[in-house]
């Protein structure tokens, strides 16, 4: 069987401003990454426009976002950052996996259902076939593993679905172009970190979202130190005192998310937490919990200004990654044409 060299691919979509969610959900395990595997991190623009995007808005919120990237901890040097668009492969190989991958697939992703809602016949056809230009963003890498959230675990499990079926449909082709048994590797998920399901501070059942209607329920990563205190102080609550054991946070979601929120930022345990707090009212965790979140969050969010000050350095370090990029891609681009028997140039 062909053996893959680990490569992770990961990416956000330029929508909003990225939150605490984003940052412990995904980001601390991307820096963490870094150190062990060749990285691959695309602001996934082309998937944003799946839905209405105002062009100028679009524009700052790509900067915005790799600036985030950048502020937190991605490293230009060690890790490959770009956006989507610039490498053009992405959509090629898109087009390709449009024509392998099949209509009753697609039909089962849950969060098409989610995001056309009940007018489906409106949706664009962009929003539908949304999940084969995530395979497309993985394997044009030849990427073999992708940190994602439970909520992506679906499309992944498609990634890997079109993976073996384009091996499959083009064996022999993948044999005879001198590519062994297999073209593509099938994309492992990595669903780890300290908070992989952070929730919403007005509602623990809900997860953190950059769509939800109420600034208050998420911490934004541009928030300043004030804005952070208040969206902490303000966040939803139960009138018990915190228990001693997480066994006591079962029923109580808002108690058990700032627990969670609280030992991901301080780099412990939820229960080591409740060994230090519990048996405190809600009034006296808060400001322990806001003193921490502002210590850990309020840097990132000065960086980010920093950089969003200098749009050219932000847009220079876009243009080198996807140059790094699409030397990794193109290549794999030119072999899937020649297995798939379409002529190419040169």
């Amino acid at each position: 069987m062909t053996k893959f060299p680990e490569r992770v691919f990961s990416g956000m979509q330029p929508t909003d401003t990225l939150h605490l969610g984003n940052y412990l959900g995904a980001m601390v395990n991307w820096i963490a990454m870094q150190e062990t595997h060749e990285c691959v991190y695309c602001v996934v623009d082309l998937h944003a426009i799946t839905v209405f995007q105002d062009p100028d808005q679009l524009a700052n919120n790509i900067r915005e976002v790799t600036a985030a990237y950048l502020a937190c901890g991605l490293d230009p040097k060690r890790s490959i950052i770009f956006n989507q668009s610039q490498v053009h492969e992405h959509a090629e190989l898109a087009w390709v996996f449009n024509c392998v991958a099949r209509m009753g697939w697609l039909n089962r992703m849950t969060q098409f259902k989610e995001k056309a809602g009940k007018d489906r016949e409106n949706a664009s056809t962009g929003l539908f076939v949304y999940p084969n230009l995530m395979a497309a963003d993985i394997l044009v890498y030849k990427g073999t593993h992708v940190p994602v959230g439970e909520d992506q675990k679906q499309h992944l499990e498609l990634s890997r679905d079109i993976a073996q079926k384009f091996n499959n449909d083009f064996a022999a082709s993948i044999a005879a172009h001198g590519h062994g048994d297999q073209f593509f590797p099938l994309p492992e998920p990595m669903i780890t970190g300290p908070a992989t399901r952070v929730m919403s501070l007005r509602d623990g059942t809900k997860k953190m979202s950059k769509s939800d209607a109420s600034e208050m329920s998420r911490i934004a990563l541009t928030d300043d130190s004030d804005q952070i205190a208040q969206k902490i102080r303000k966040a939803k609550t139960d009138p018990e005192p915190l228990p001693s054991e997480t066994k006591g946070l079962e029923g109580r979601p808002e108690a058990e998310n700032l627990v969670g929120i609280f030992a991901a930022l301080g780099g412990t345990t939820p229960d080591a937490v409740l060994k230090d707090h519990g048996g405190a009212q809600f009034s006296a965790f808060k400001p322990a919990l806001a003193e921490l979140a502002v210590a850990r969050l309020s840097p990132i969010a000065a960086e980010m200004r920093r950089l969003l000050a200098e749009p050219g350095h932000v847009d220079a370090v876009l243009a080198d990654g996807a140059e790094r990029a699409r030397a990794i891609a193109a290549p794999i681009m030119r072999d899937v044409k020649d297995v798939v028997g379409l002529l190419r140039a040169g």
